[in-house]
C-alpha cells in the first residue's frame, strides 16, 4: 500500500511555462476581467431594477469616479514616480506624484462612498431591495482591485 502513487509520473509534462515573461500579460487580462465584472454588476443592477425609487441613477456617480480613477492611477507610469524617467513631462516627478496621490484618493473616496450608499440607502433604511447597494459596492471593489492589479502587478522591465 506505501508504494501505490510510485507509478505516477507528474513531471513528464513539457509545459514549463516561465511566468515572469508572461507577468504584463497576465496581470493585463486579471485587471480587465476585474473591471469588465464590476461594470457588468452594475449594469445588471440597472437593468433589473429600472426605477428611480428603487435604484436612484445618482449612484452611479461611485462607478464613474473609480472608472476616472482607474485612468488616473495607470496613466503615470513607476518610473515617472520614481523619477527615473527620461522625460521631466509637464511637471515632473511632482505632478506625477501629485497625478497618482489623487487618484488614489478618488479611488478610495469612491469606494468608502459605496459603502455608504449601501449601508445608508439600503441597509439602515431596511429597503426591501438590497441588490443594488451590493451592487454598487461591488463594482467600486473590483474597479479599485484592477487598478491595483493594473499599477502594480505589472514590470515596465519587460516593456523594452
Amino acid at each position: 500500500m506505501s508504494g501505490l502513487l510510485d507509478g505516477i509520473r507528474c513531471g513528464e509534462c513539457d509545459c514549463n511555462v516561465d511566468w515572469s515573461e508572461k507577468r504584463n500579460t497576465v496581470a493585463s487580462i486579471a485587471a480587465g476581467v476585474l473591471f469588465f465584472t464590476g461594470w457588468w454588476i452594475i449594469i445588471d443592477a440597472a437593468v433589473k431594477y429600472p426605477t428611480q425609487e428603487e435604484f436612484p441613477h445618482s449612484y452611479h456617480t461611485c462607478g464613474v469616479i473609480a472608472t476616472v480613477a482607474f485612468l488616473m492611477i495607470n496613466a503615470v507610469s513607476n518610473g515617472q514616480v520614481r523619477g527615473d524617467s527620461y522625460s521631466e513631462g509637464c511637471m515632473g516627478q511632482t505632478g506625477s506624484r501629485v497625478w497618482l496621490f489623487i487618484g488614489f484618493m478618488l479611488s478610495f473616496g469612491s469606494l468608502i462612498a459605496s459603502m455608504w450608499i449601501l449601508f445608508g440607502g439600503f441597509v439602515v433604511p431596511k429597503n426591501p431591495i438590497v441588490y443594488p447597494g451590493i451592487a454598487i459596492f461591488f463594482q467600486n471593489a473590483f474597479i479599485f482591485f484592477a487598478a491595483l492589479v493594473f499599477k502594480f502587478g505589472r514590470t515596465e522591465d519587460l516593456w523594452q
